[in-house]
């Protein structure tokens, strides 16, 4: 009887342990960022572009929703690429989708129109 009881308890505990989705998906994000900050070339930059795009536009997270912060690095990028114009559209994206970030995203458009 123990014996079953056990088994029985272990397969529900093994049951209950099932993976959940994430809220985010990032794709090739840790790996890009991070030879754009080491390199800061043309092809990095390029890359980190490619790979904001990949993350906007394949959102495959839980909440199906780019996660916070893309759309503010991304534009940043962009403006250090002079983009301006595209730079400014992902700066408002951001805060249209996060509020929050309006009184960080107000100082950046600020000094741009500097």
């Amino acid at each position: 009887m123990k014996k079953i009881l056990f088994i029985s308890l272990t397969v529900l505990m093994l049951a209950s342990c099932t993976t959940q989705k994430p809220l985010y998906t990032w794709g090739k994000y840790e790996i890009t960022s991070y030879n754009y900050l080491k390199n800061s070339d043309e092809k990095s930059t390029q890359q980190l572009i490619e790979t904001y795009q990949q993350i906007i536009e394949k959102q495959k997270g839980s909440r199906g929703v780019v996660p916070p912060g893309v759309y503010a690095d991304y534009g940043f990028v962009l403006l250090q690429a002079n983009r301006t114009e595209e730079g400014k559209a992902m700066l408002l994206k951001e805060v249209a989708l996060y509020p929050e970030s309006k009184i960080f995203i107000d100082r950046i458009l600020k000094i741009i129109e500097e």
